[in-house]
């Protein structure tokens, strides 16, 4: 992990938070925690929208809130996305591959669709519900808390870098319990998978303070599940009572 900056980009919207970083990047925490749960639970939990057009409205206000939030507070989302390339997208695959394998060996092989219906649901369930669950599960989290101790002493030395890194891991991990409780059927001893796996998939961005390395990881997740287990009751939420 680097002990520098995040990237930013002067922006005039950016200019009222200048004074207090810590408390702009606090709320924008806030306002993250408030849509990863109210989503789920308006759209799949009270109105049991269809699984597909759920994750169509969960994408576009995960992208559009990271959007704002990057905007607003001037951080530079492609700036960020070309530090450590390269290392981001190794540790994501690999972290990815971790996490396939556990679906493999801990979920019940089911039936699946084919051709095209089965292409499909590899790019929409897999590939881009995983990024997007990614992006707010872990980089948005993990990025705001290193931008909120931007230029502090902390900053400044490995063993507070080390400190920072724990508070940044213990937002994503609170990000995945609070998304996951907007779901009816994760307010229980079933929270505990997701709560796991937070800690495999939000590693390539924790340790590059690179977005790209999480969603990659998270990706590989759920298109694991989408191959082997596409009737899962553990991944791709919501899921059919009984």
């Amino acid at each position: 992990m680097s002990t520098h900056a995040l990237p930013r980009v002067a922006r005039p919207s950016a200019r009222r938070f200048a004074a207090s970083p810590a408390a702009a990047q606090t709320l924008w925490l806030g306002g993250g925690l408030l849509v990863g749960f109210l989503v789920p639970f308006v759209f799949a939990d009270t109105l049991e929208l269809q699984r597909d057009l759920y994750y169509g409205i969960y994408i576009a206000a995960v992208v559009g809130f990271v959007a704002l939030w990057a905007r607003t507070t001037g951080l530079s989302l492609r700036a960020a996305a070309s530090r450590r390339l390269p290392w981001a997208v190794a540790l994501g695959v690999a972290f990815g591959a971790v996490l396939a394998v556990m679906v493999w060996r801990t979920e019940d092989a089911t039936p699946r669709p084919d051709g095209l219906e089965f292409v499909a649901a590899v790019v929409w369930r897999g590939l881009v519900y995983g990024m997007a669950d990614g992006l707010l599960l872990s980089a948005f989290p993990i990025l705001a808390v290193f931008a909120a101790f931007a230029g502090t002493r902390l900053r400044r030395s490995r063993t507070g870098t080390v400190l920072v890194a724990l508070v940044a891991m213990a937002a994503s991990l609170a990000m995945t319990a609070v998304y996951h409780a907007g779901y009816s059927e994760f307010r229980g001893e079933k929270l505990a998978k997701p709560m796991t796996g937070d800690v495999i998939w939000s590693a390539p961005t924790l340790l590059t303070l690179n977005p790209v390395g999480a969603p990659i990881a998270h990706a590989a997740m759920h298109t694991a599940a989408v191959a082997h287990s596409y009737e899962t009751d553990t991944f791709l939420p919501p899921h059919p009572a009984g």
